[in-house]
């Protein structure tokens, strides 16, 4: 599966995801074949690009609690641009607390973890999608370090409007992407106005989600600036604010065409922990697959092979099977310390047919 810009569709290719409207009705479904009629509706849709599948790819299995996660996010996206044009221009809020319940219900109690898929975006709804998605990860991630409800409630409301300024802003930055750093300064600053009218527009919780917005985005620019601050004091939602944000930004599709891959975001937050809180990104990866069964993988030897088992103590070190020889490798066992996976292989996601029960019989947990 990869990511193609609009311009670049062609008659024939097969869709990997879903399209559906605003209204969370299904447009097009996953393995249809562009047409030329097709491909002039995702201009028209303003769609940066879609999902396809390589020439000879097996649609990848998606179960329906997949499904309804992305119908869920299609219909809430929606609600959100709504509310956030309304506080804009009336400077007041209605439908917001609503919101923030269901994404409570639907993602603060969850047992297990989540696929969580990145959806198309367009210009028009880029940067809601962008809050909302952090919403969700926020509310998993806040259930994880089990912060108060209060707290829960308070940064699930600061994730949905954390990007306001970006609504305003004029930046090509805002849509991601390799941009310079002029163009990312100019960009900070329309994110650090926004978290004024924040203050000024959310009554009584204004000042407090002020804070959480803004102690995240000051510190995601200190990371930027490769500036380290001691003495620097976060609050527990502005950290949880700060990598799922920052996790979101980096796996959704930008402007520059193909995203970073979810291991890839991963490796970057838990790498620098000088800025991206450990308690947090454990809590990220506590609550979403990364590296589950049926993935496959390339290793730092340039072998390739298929995680068979997730490391849920260390998400990056799962056991795997290779290609080469079908040998089994845990990659936590101090025998495979000089092994490591260097990225996820989108294009070979779950083309297995996997014996569980065999693979089981020879001790190997598979656990998802």
């Amino acid at each position: 599966m990869r990511f193609v810009k609009w311009e670049d569709l062609r008659d024939g290719m097969r869709l990997a995801r879903p399209i559906y409207n605003k209204s969370g009705v299904l447009l097009y479904e996953r393995d249809a074949r562009l047409t030329a009629a097709s491909i002039e509706s995702v201009k028209n849709f303003g769609l940066l690009g879609i999902y396809i599948l390589e020439p000879a790819e097996p649609l990848p299995p998606m179960s329906e609690e997949d499904l309804e996660f992305e119908r869920f996010e299609i219909k809430m996206v929606s609600q959100v641009q709504d509310e956030i044009e309304r506080l804009l221009s009336t400077g007041k809020q209605k439908n917001l607390p609503t919101i923030v319940s269901q994404i409570v219900r639907q993602y603060c109690y969850l047992d297990n973890k989540i696929h969580f898929y990145q959806n198309l975006r367009s210009k028009d709804d880029y940067i809601y999608r962008h809050m909302f998605n952090t919403a969700i990860l926020c509310a998993m991630m806040a259930s994880k370090m089990n912060i108060s409800v209060e707290d829960r409630l308070l940064v699930i409301t600061a994730a949905l409007i954390h990007d306001i300024g970006k609504a305003k802003s004029k930046s090509e930055a805002v849509y991601g992407g390799e941009v310079s750093y002029d163009e990312r300064e100019l960009l900070y600053e329309d994110m650090l106005k926004g978290t004024e009218f924040i203050e000024s527009a959310m009554g009584t919780e204004g000042t407090m989600l002020k804070r959480i917005c803004s102690q995240a985005i000051h510190a995601q620019m200190d990371f930027d600036k490769e500036i380290i601050n001691p003495a620097r004091k976060m609050l527990k939602m502005s950290d949880i604010l700060m990598v799922a944000s920052r996790y979101d930004e980096l796996t959704g599709m930008n402007l520059s065409g193909e995203a970073a891959s979810e291991l890839k975001a991963v490796k970057e937050l838990v790498d620098f922990p000088n800025w991206y809180n450990p308690d947090a990104v454990e809590a990220l990866t506590g609550s979403i697959f990364i590296l589950f069964p049926g993935v496959s993988v390339e290793l730092n030897t340039g072998e390739k092979a298929l995680v068979i088992s997730e490391n849920r103590k260390n998400i990056l070190k799962p056991t795997v099977i290779s290609f080469k020889d079908n040998s089994i490798l845990d990659l936590s066992s101090s025998a495979n310390d000089d092994l490591y996976v260097v990225d996820v292989m989108k294009t070979l996601d779950n083309r297995y047919v996997m014996d569980k029960d065999q693979i089981s019989k020879m001790g190997v947990d598979v656990n998802a």
